[in-house]
Parts: C-alpha cells; sequence; structure tokens
C-alpha cells in the first residue's frame, strides 16, 4: 500500500467509507450547541478543497455551502464525490513522476497531496466528533466503537 491510499482512505483513523456511512440527512444537516458547522458543511468544505488540487475544482471557490441538502441523495453523492477524489489522490501514488513535479517553484504535487490529506484529517476528525456528540457512532450495523 502506498502512503497515499494510507493517508487518504485507510490508514490512521476509521476507513473514510466507514466514517461516513450510516448517516441520515437529518444527522448530516444537524449543527449541535457549540459546533461550528454541521457533517454536511464539513465534509462539503473537505471536498472543495480536495477537488480544487486532485479534480478540476476552483481553488478559489467557496468555502462551505450556501445551502443545506434538500433530499438524501445530495449527502449521497457528496460522499461518492469524495471518496472518488481521495481514491483519485491514492492513485497518484502509483505515479511518481506526477509526485515529483512541481506546481510551483518548490512545491510538488506530492507536497501539495499532503497537505490535502492532512485538511482532510482535520475535517474528518470534526465529523467523527459530531457524530459521537449525537450518538451516532459508530454507524448502526456495528457494535464495537473505534
Amino acid at each position: 500500500m502506498h502512503i497515499l491510499e494510507h493517508l487518504f482512505l485507510v490508514g490512521e483513523f476509521p476507513e473514510r467509507s466507514r466514517l461516513l456511512s450510516g448517516l441520515t440527512l437529518e444527522q448530516v444537516t444537524l449543527c449541535p450547541d457549540g459546533a461550528s458547522h454541521s457533517i454536511y458543511e464539513e465534509l462539503w468544505h473537505a471536498e472543495a478543497y480536495q477537488n480544487s488540487i486532485v479534480g478540476d475544482g476552483d481553488p478559489d471557490g467557496d468555502r462551505f455551502p450556501s445551502a443545506v441538502p434538500e433530499h438524501e441523495d445530495e449527502w449521497q453523492d457528496l460522499v461518492q464525490r469524495f471518496l472518488d477524489g481521495a481514491r483519485a489522490a491514492a492513485a497518484l501514488g502509483q505515479v511518481p513522476e506526477r509526485l515529483a513535479a512541481e506546481l510551483e517553484p518548490g512545491l510538488t504535487l506530492g507536497d501539495e497531496l499532503n497537505c490535502v490529506a492532512l485538511h482532510n484529517a482535520f475535517h474528518l476528525g470534526k465529523i467523527l466528533s459530531l457524530r459521537q456528540q449525537m450518538g451516532a457512532w459508530p454507524p448502526v450495523a456495528e457494535s464495537s466503537p473505534s
């Protein structure tokens, strides 16, 4: 396993697909007392930043969504976009020449991907904390917490 697969998909804390599973629209749009953002807003922000580096997103785009999702499909689509982007980032580890390519003097794509992985970890940690606050961790189908 390449380090990027570890950082973007499976390592150091719960697998990303598991961490984002088993949530209802009501849960992902709830912003508990004291929280700055909902689960939806945290993931939307992380996906937008990740997409600005790995995909074709706007690096100067909105920092958080302007509206909450009205349908569960919108949440599921966001989760899928995030996971697809994470898989694309991890796949870049299979092409060392691309990782070494300078995006600007002194900054390689590998450096930038490490920044994205760190940014994702911060927001996914907030998502896990929000899930714990609302009693939505671990996902319903599981019985032992991580």
